[in-house]
């Protein structure tokens, strides 16, 4: 795993090695230079204080000094330069990997956890391919280059002001898993709380009108509380494990002053090499100290990168096919077909969709009924390929869908979903959204045929209208027909509706099947609804239960049948009567 995580992270810094070279390499300047200054004030301490030579000795160590502040700036700026370069890769990558993504995987992921490894794990992998990188380097470089210092000084002093340092190590070792658990939790925690917050954003009219704030301010209290707690825990593992580290580097300090006096009362060493060696061992101690710190830096980096990875590797199941064809939607007709069409939802014990089959010809006007949970919305998510539908299943203009291009497939069948989904943006620009660049006029004709046109212009701002957060400020119905709209604009040959006029009138759902019927010329329409008055408008009928199409045919051949159609209807009149 450890080495797994070292791979991810070169993999991370590979396209930006040369400026991460150029920082450690700066950084060893300045570490060669900084071993220079104890060996001036050990010669300025041991000779003789002239005028000239002590200004000598003060220039110089300003001069290293200043070198040394240049090239740690450096340093920084490009090693930790690398870490918001490697952070901007993570969060695009992360991006368009997760719009490579079926809807499937949004299901079974909450936003609110992707959203919280797409900034705070990113966040802690950019620490630690920053901060932790140069504290590392550091400490390899002040020790690498420090201790050859010492030890041309006095072995048998340099050997006791290190002899606390493996016990360091020791301590770190035992305290590593408790952190790695640690950090782990506060992560889920946070991510608990990030999707709790997003939802009742997204869900704040509803939490009003049932008056269940206190159910709500009670619920982020518990997932706070907890968050606290996990918190708390790893603070308290810092906390025992940093003072340990520092303690135990003091005691080099403690070493040199006990028997470094005696040596030097003895002859042994010089003033001046005592105070070198202290002011070595010093230079010695902060890296140690800081060493706690990117010990914690890692810990929480190497909980991200497998949090962050864990994204990459889950790998798209609907792709285009090694032979997939180009099917310009200039060239589509519109004509599908279904054969012995079977799919079953993952987990799932009995499929959605069991031998379905028809077909629908070009300019056709199908609506597709039947009771709640009969396969509807499965069969509308099947034709664009949402689903991962076996080949030889469905069939564009002949062209199994497996094999055709998904952007081609995409752009030649218009979907509106049950959900209208708006972005928080212009009315304008929502339904203009298939195609950014249109012209103002195709975006009004589309309002039109959507019937929505006179209500956008009572708007305050008409078009430019910002409809708010999944156009919150619009009723139902108005999403409903902006999404329409939207759909209308690309004009792609097939349209496919999902019950997305459920929050309209049965009068003005009837009007515009109606005039999608006979107004766009061409066009293959599937129109699921539960709203028959409408489907009686289309050419045909499918109906359909538990997964199947039990009939088709024109609303008066069906009402001639005794079925599940008939049954339907007669329940549709009789709530229309009791109205």
């Amino acid at each position: 795993m450890a080495h797994s995580r070292l791979q991810k992270l070169i993999s991370y810094l590979r396209p930006h090695r040369k400026r991460m070279l150029m920082g450690i390499g700066a950084l060893l300047a300045v570490n060669l230079l900084s071993a220079g200054i104890p060996l001036l004030i050990r010669d300025s301490v041991d000779q003789s204080f002239e005028s000239n030579l002590f200004w000598y000795y003060v220039g110089a160590i300003i001069l290293l000094a200043s070198l040394m502040w240049g090239l740690r700036m450096l340093s920084r700026i490009w090693i930790f330069g690398v870490g918001r370069k490697v952070e901007y890769d993570l969060k695009q990558n992360i991006f368009e990997h997760l719009l490579r993504l079926e809807p499937a995987y949004f299901a079974m992921n909450t936003s609110g956890d992707l959203i919280n490894r797409a900034t705070s794990d990113v966040d802690n992998v950019r620490r630690l391919v920053g901060f932790a990188v140069l504290s590392l380097v550091n400490t390899v470089f002040a020790y690498g280059i420090t201790l050859p210092f010492m030890l041309s000084i006095d072995v048998r002093l340099t050997l006791l002001a290190i002899a606390p340092y493996p016990f360091i190590l020791v301590a770190v070792q035992l305290f590593s898993h408790n952190l790695s658990a640690q950090q782990q939790e506060v992560q889920e925690n946070l991510s608990d709380i990030s999707q709790l917050i997003q939802e009742d954003m997204s869900g704040i009219s509803l939490i009003k009108i049932y008056a269940q704030e206190d159910n709500e301010r009670q619920a982020f209290s518990e997932k706070n509380q907890r968050l606290l707690r996990s918190n708390l825990r790893l603070a308290r593992t810092r906390n025992i494990l940093f003072p340990v580290i520092e303690g135990l580097a003091s005691l080099s300090l403690l070493f040199l002053l006990g028997i470094g006096s005696r040596g030097i009362s003895g002859g042994d060493i010089t003033n001046g090499d005592f105070v070198a060696l202290i002011i070595y061992a010093q230079r010695l101690v902060f890296p140690i100290a800081l060493l706690g710190f990117t010990i914690t830096a890692y810990q929480r980096g190497a909980v991200s990168v497998d949090r962050v990875e864990a994204i990459f590797n889950a790998k798209p199941q609907i792709e285009d096919n090694t032979e997939a064809i180009s099917l310009p939607m200039e060239t589509v007709k519109g004509h599908l077909e279904a054969k012995g069409l079977t799919y079953t939802y993952p987990n799932a014990e009995k499929p959605a969709l069991s031998d379905v089959n028809f077909t629908i010809q070009p300019g056709e006007v199908v609506a597709v009924v039947g009771s709640i949970g009969a396969g509807k919305s499965t069969l509308a998510n099947s034709l664009p390929r949402l689903l991962d539908i076996g080949e030889g299943q469905i069939f564009l203009d002949g062209y199994d869908i497996t094999k055709i291009q998904l952007s081609d497939l995409r752009r030649a069948i218009a979907y509106v979903p049950q959900d209208s989904f708006l972005f928080s943006m212009t009315v304008g620009n929502n339904i203009a959204y298939g195609d950014p660049y249109a012209d103002s006029s195709f975006i009004e004709t589309s309002a039109k045929e959507a019937q929505i046109h006179p209500e956008i212009l009572n708007f305050p701002r008409k078009y430019e209208t910002i409809v708010g957060e999944r156009g919150i400020t619009l009723s139902g119905g108005q999403r409903q027909r902006t999404s329409l709209a939207r759909a209308l604009l690309i004009d792609a040959p097939v349209l496919i509706l999902d019950d997305a006029l459920s929050s309209v009138d049965n009068r003005t759902a009837t009007d515009i099947l109606s005039n999608l019927s006979t107004g766009v010329e061409g066009k293959t329409v599937i129109f699921i609804t539960h709203q028959l008055s409408a489907a009686a408008q289309a050419d045909r009928l499918l109906v359909m239960d538990q997964g199947k199409i039990v009939q088709s045919g024109s609303h008066q051949e069906l009402l001639q049948q005794e079925g599940l159609y008939k049954s339907l209807w007669q329940q549709h009149k009789l709530e229309e009567v009791l109205k």
